[in-house]
């Protein structure tokens, strides 16, 4: 089983801002091979789920309150370290990133902005796509919304 840690960015540990920016290099550059400003500016206003096993951390989202990303509560910088995968740990995160979207920030519309690859692993989840695909770092996407 995943411990999910969900912080606002100003209660992370030194350690845990280093781990999610470690893991997110590793899944977004290198495994991707995508060179892009991961680090943007936004993280402040994010908070940061964290999904651990055996106390190292091995998933991931940055969640935001509406306004914040989109209009609408947002959930981005979905990962899960290569080797877990087979777990089947993105859904366990992004029901818990739904789940507190609903619960502490009251919002029961998600807006997303997936990778075009992932789009039914979205669509297992309850998102729709919303418009045409678009390049996002040189990688398609499609905007997608979550409404419960």
């Amino acid at each position: 089983m995943l411990k999910i840690i969900i912080k606002p960015f100003d209660a992370l540990t030194k350690q845990e801002l280093y781990s999610i920016l470690q893991l997110r290099s590793e899944v977004f550059v290198m495994e991707q091979h995508c060179i892009y400003q991961d680090v943007d500016g936004k993280d402040q206003k994010a908070f940061h789920l964290m999904g651990y096993k055996n106390d190292a951390l091995v998933a991931y989202t940055r969640i935001f309150k509406p306004g914040d990303y989109f209009k609408e509560a947002s959930i981005g910088r979905v990962l899960v370290k290569k080797s877990f995968r087979k777990h089947r740990y993105g859904y366990a995160i992004m029901e818990a990133s739904v789940h507190f979207i609903k619960n502490e920030l009251k919002q029961s519309k998600i807006k997303i902005s997936a990778q075009l690859y992932l789009k039914l692993f979205y669509n297992n989840i309850g998102f729709k796509e919303e418009g045409e695909d678009y390049l996002e770092d040189d990688i398609p996407h499609i905007a997608m919304i979550l409404k419960k």
